[in-house]
């Protein structure tokens, strides 16, 4: 029987941004499973007259040991076959990774259908996420984990705005009002960003203001990035080059430089090959550290096969991994723990949650 590869978009509506657009999607590579016609067995003698016997066969003293079984995403030797451990250049000083694990919230809080940061009043989000926090470290002791607030700063909408640019930016108070709930919750935060037909090199200047801070940093969403093929979002799956992410790794490289500031987190997330072109084209630095973040929803077998192909087999720092709340819990699939998390090889240091 062949699986084919499901794509599921879900459309979110907002009552501040009517267009919004954030579907988030899990793919499945196909698995094939082959048919194999089998021959009823023939009837054979037991023994043939005036045959010789059959030499006795040395009896074995121990059998090989059985070679362990991994699900998908956790298999040490498919990793290394792949080059995990990755070589990348040392971090500047300051950096939160590799030395401690992100566990993030997403969305936007004016929607409560884009994640789980707009969901609940504020103090409830925070006292939320301080308690995914404490289960990470509890599953996980000799990593310390630094909370975070990943905002969607650049949402993607279905119609072309007044920029024909087919996204809407936030406005300055409503990111700085999360970076306060940040500061007061002592997270991180990210600017994330559904560039729909925007360009990354236009973009980014606009949020150097909010940047320069050593505590915020940057997160796009290729799902949402049209330039190449010119598609409403959300209509097909958006894809971006390593030339564009090379751009926007070397802005905030120049960044880091300029106003003297701990590496930037990086976050890039996918849930296709085709979401990252040339991804072994992606240039690192001391300055920014890079984290691909498979972003995809479903059953944990689904997961962690998408972990596997879109993650393990296409290297190039380190790793995150995405769970929903709502969509990962769908058909009475529970939703994974720290402790099943843990066991992906490589193990991933950014965690987020919607």
């Amino acid at each position: 029987m062949h699986l084919k590869n499901k794509t599921l978009l879900l459309f979110r509506e907002n009552f501040l941004l009517p267009a919004a657009v954030c579907a988030l999607v899990l793919f499945q590579t196909a698995a094939v499973s082959q048919n194999v016609s089998e021959k009823p067995e023939t009837p054979v003698k037991q023994a043939v007259q005036n045959a010789p016997e059959a030499p006795e066969q040395p009896q074995k003293t121990e059998d090989a040991p059985a070679k362990p079984k991994y699900l998908a995403g956790e298999d040490p030797e498919l990793a290394a076959k792949y080059g995990w451990p990755v070589k990348y250049p040392e971090p500047s000083a300051g950096s939160i990774l590799p030395g401690k694990r992100i566990v993030a919230y997403y969305g936007n809080p004016r929607s409560k259908l884009m994640g789980v940061l707009g969901q609940y009043p504020k103090d409830e989000m925070l006292a939320r996420l301080k308690n995914e926090a404490a289960k990470w470290e509890q599953a996980d002791p000799a990593r310390k984990v630094q909370t975070a607030l990943h905002l969607i700063a650049v949402v993607a909408q279905e119609t072309p705005g007044t920029a024909k640019k087919y996204r809407r930016i936030m406005t300055d108070e409503l990111i700085d009002e999360v970076y306060g709930w940040a500061r007061e919750a002592g997270a991180i935060l990210f600017i994330d960003i559904q560039a729909g037909h925007d360009d990354i090199r236009d973009l980014l200047p606009r949020f150097e203001w909010i940047l320069k801070n050593p505590d915020v940093h940057l997160s796009i969403d290729p799902e949402f990035y049209m330039i190449s093929s010119g598609k409403v979002p959300g209509t097909i799956i958006g894809t971006i080059d390593a030339e564009d992410i090379n751009f926007a790794s070397d802005y905030l490289r120049t960044l880091v430089k300029k106003h003297d500031l701990p590496p930037k987190v990086f976050v890039v997330h996918r849930f296709t090959r085709n979401m990252v072109t040339n991804a072994d084209k992606i240039k690192l630095s001391p300055e920014v550290t890079f984290v691909m973040n498979m972003d995809g929803w479903g059953a944990p077998s689904l997961k962690r096969a998408t972990y596997r192909d879109v993650i393990v087999r296409e290297p190039v720092q380190f790793t995150g991994f995405k769970l929903f709340y709502h969509n990962d819990t769908k058909n009475e699939h529970s939703l994974l723990e720290p402790r099943h998390i843990l066991r992906l090889v490589p193990v991933p240091l950014y965690i987020q949650y919607q």
